[in-house]
């Protein structure tokens, strides 16, 4: 991760077909497209590779969130259950639909704690959001048995975790509906751009309509679809879904080049007896797209960092203080600061963030370093790096 990092002869080859051909629009222009439909190409490549009957692409990944979440009929003043540590995009998503963030804290899966989100459940509860963050998954068999058994919709942000598995199913597709993104950090990437993917038809066409407002896609006359409902536009362009298929294609190579050198830097650290790494379900296998460990206490985790940057270790982060993925500096978000006015539910549940008790969060995120896995990296690089970073963190225990 990311996969711009081995752009090649295949990623220029699709988006010079898109130009070559002149239509970089999803939908429509069927007479001047002489057959190319890219997103589509990249909707049946994606549908192989998480298993799944659908998959709708979109924007980007945040689009998805709230794409999925509308085709699940949530919206205003439902409460969406989601975890303290994910990207502001979660939170974003949601409200952007009228409906509740409603933050639990995470375990040592750096997940949403199944325990958590049981005690957070009001008769106003609609889904659940499980955020796969950093490459791992949460007791997703804990999280569906609390779905089912409140009747909650369960959604599944897999964003950052894109190859990984829970139980032989590829993440993302373990929930009612999942959803991706292909920014351009990610271990696949669009430039920009996302998917929706379900098992459920009514989901799958309430996002097909939604994502290209409300257009029912029915016949090859754009102007003469219907309108079954309201929607906004979500759409993926031709040239980004053209970067996409070319790099979906070239997954299964990026996914092996980076559990290579995930498990050289994994097993040069697990000599150390104080580092202990995340907890990964009873069938879980991480995409290894960033490598999260915990130390002893907050303390020597933030010197372990300043070390880190001192000796040129980059892109290995303590999120206690990020203003980007943690709700600690969420301050924006606790104190209801938005360019529209927000309904008085939203500012009465956001107004509990500043005095909520995150302390099971604050315990876990202090003592993390999470470390993106980088695909252009030679094994040589790695190696020189798994011995300098057990270098620093030994240094810092003593």
């Amino acid at each position: 991760m990311p996969g711009f990092e081995l752009f090649g002869d295949a990623e220029r080859e699709s988006v010079k077909d898109v130009l070559d051909n002149g239509v970089l629009m999803r939908y429509g222009f069927d007479g001047m497209r002489n057959g190319h439909w890219k997103a589509k190409e990249l909707e049946a490549q994606l549908c192989k590779t998480f298993n799944t009957k659908h998959v709708q692409l979109v924007s980007s990944g945040t689009a998805a969130v709230s794409v999925a979440l509308a085709a699940a009929g949530i919206g205003t003043g439902d409460e969406v259950i989601m975890p303290t540590f994910t990207f502001v995009a979660s939170f974003e998503a949601i409200m952007m639909l009228g409906a509740i963030p409603i933050l639990v804290d995470i375990d040592s899966t750096l997940t949403l704690d199944p325990k958590a989100v049981n005690a957070a459940i009001t008769p106003k509860t609609k889904a659940v959001m499980a955020v796969q963050m950093c490459g791992s998954m949460a007791n997703m068999d804990a999280l569906k048995s609390i779905c089912n058994a409140h009747n909650l919709v369960f959604v599944e942000d897999a964003c950052q975790a894109i190859g990984g598995s829970y139980k032989g199913q590829p993440l993302g597709s373990i929930a009612d509906v999942g959803c991706f993104s292909f920014d351009f950090v990610k271990t696949m990437t669009c430039g920009e751009g996302g998917a929706v993917i379900t098992n459920n038809k009514e989901f799958y066409t309430n996002a097909d309509y939604y994502s290209d407002h409300g257009h029912d896609h029915i016949g090859n006359d754009r102007g003469a679809e219907s309108h079954p409902f309201l929607g906004y536009n979500f759409r993926i362009s031709e040239l980004h879904a053209a970067v996409g298929l070319a790099q979906a294609k070239r997954l299964p190579e990026f996914l092996a080049i980076q559990r290579k050198n995930f498990d050289i830097i994994r097993n040069e650290l697990a000599k150390i007896p104080e580092v202990e790494f995340r907890t990964v379900p009873d069938g879980g296998v991480e995409s290894c797209a960033f490598l999260n460990f915990f130390l002893p206490t907050a303390e020597i985790s933030q010197n372990v960092s300043k070390a880190f940057k001192e000796n040129g270790i980059d892109v290995c982060w303590n999120y206690y203080e990020n203003n980007w993925h943690y709700v600690r500096k969420w301050h924006h978000l606790k104190e209801a600061k938005s360019l529209y006015p927000l309904s008085s539910e939203i500012k009465s549940a956001l107004d509990t963030l500043k005095t909520k008790d995150f302390s099971q969060s604050d315990y876990f995120i202090s003592r993390n370093i999470s470390c993106l896995i980088k695909l252009s990296w030679t094994e040589d690089e790695v190696k020189a790096r798994a011995f300098k970073m057990r270098a620093c963190i030994e240094e810092a225990l003593k």
